[in-house]
C-alpha cells in the first residue's frame, strides 16, 4: 500500500544534503512510499537581507515581514532554495518539481496578525488535489512555503508549520524533519522514540541543549490532532531503518505505558 512521507528539510541543511539521503529517498520512493519535500530558507534570506542593507527583526520567534522583505523572501524561498532542492532530487533519478505555495493556490493562508507581524501567515488551507495528482504520476511536489491569501497578498509561512499543514491535510503516514543530526542523543547513543513529556525533561536536565532545542520544538510543533507521530533524521548521513523508514529519532505525544 502506498503512503505519503512529508519530509521538513530546514533551509541551512538543505546543501547538505548528502548523496546518501536522496538514494534513501529513491529506496522510500521504490518501496511504495510517496515523498513530499517542504523546505525552509531561513539563513539565505537572512543572508539576502544583510547584502542588500534591509534591517529586519524577529517578533516571537518570526521574521516581521514587509512588502519590501515578502519581495525577497520570495525570490530567495522559490527562486532559489526550491530550485536548487529540485535539481538534487531530480539528479538522485526522483522525478520531482519545484513548487511556490502560491502557484495553483496551493498553500492559502491567512495574516496570523498583520499589525504585529507583517505578511507572517498562517496556512488555511491546501490544494491536495493537486498534490495527489502529482503523486499519482510518481512525482515529488517540492514546495516552497510562499503561500497566497484570499486578499491575494503573499505570505511568508513557517517552513515547520507548513510541513506540519501539509502532512496533517494529506494523512501522511510519516512527517521527518530533515536536520543536521541523527537524532535525540543521551549519553551519546541515538534514542529511537521519545515522548514530548521526556523531552521537556531532556532540556530541563541538560540533555537536549543548545541548537537541538529548536529543532526538536520544531519537531513536536508538527504534532497535531492527525500526526501522531514524527521524526528528526539526519540529512548528512543519511541511513534507512528499514525499507519504508530513515533512521531517526520519532517523537510521540502518546504516554508510554510502563511495564
Amino acid at each position: 500500500m502506498e503512503e505519503i512521507i512529508v519530509l521538513k528539510c530546514g533551509g541551512s541543511s538543505v546543501n547538505d544534503l548528502s548523496d546518501d539521503f536522496f538514494d534513501n529517498l529513491k529506496a522510500l520512493q521504490k518501496a511504495g512510499m510517496k515523498p513530499v519535500i517542504v523546505h525552509g530558507g531561513g539563513p539565505a534570506i537572512k543572508e539576502m537581507l544583510e547584502t542588500l542593507a534591509i534591517e529586519f527583526e524577529f517578533v516571537d520567534g518570526l521574521r516581521r515581514t514587509t512588502e519590501q522583505m515578502m519581495d525577497i523572501v520570495e525570490m530567495v524561498l522559490s527562486g532559489n532554495v526550491n530550485p536548487a532542492l529540485s535539481r538534487r532530487v531530480n539528479e538522485a533519478g526522483i522525478k520531482a518539481i519545484g513548487i511556490s505555495g502560491s502557484d495553483m493556490n496551493l498553500l492559502q493562508a491567512t495574516p496570523i496578525d498583520y499589525e504585529r507581524y507583517g505578511l507572517v501567515g498562517e496556512v488555511s488551507n491546501i490544494n491536495v488535489d493537486f498534490i495527489y495528482e502529482l503523486l499519482a504520476r510518481n512525482i515529488v511536489p517540492v514546495i516552497s512555503p510562499v503561500a497566497i491569501g484570499t486578499d491575494l497578498n503573499r505570505y511568508n509561512v513557517n517552513a515547520d508549520t507548513a510541513a506540519g499543514a501539509v502532512a496533517s491535510a494529506l494523512g501522511a503516514k510519516q512527517l521527518l524533519f530533515v536536520t543536521d543530526v541523527p537524532g535525540i542523543l543521551q549519553d551519546g547513543t541515538l534514542l529511537e522514540e521519545v515522548t514530548t513529556e521526556e523531552i521537556e525533561a531532556f532540556i530541563a536536565d541538560g540533555t537536549i541543549f543548545g541548537g537541538m532545542i529548536p529543532k526538536v520544538k520544531a519537531a513536536m510543533k508538527g504534532l497535531t490532532s492527525n500526526i501522531e507521530k514524527v521524526m528528526i533524521v539526519n540529512g548528512k548521513q543519511s541511513e534507512l531503518k528499514n525499507t519504508t523508514t530513515l533512521a531517526g529519532t520519532t517523537i510521540t505525544k502518546k504516554m508510554k505505558i510502563k511495564a
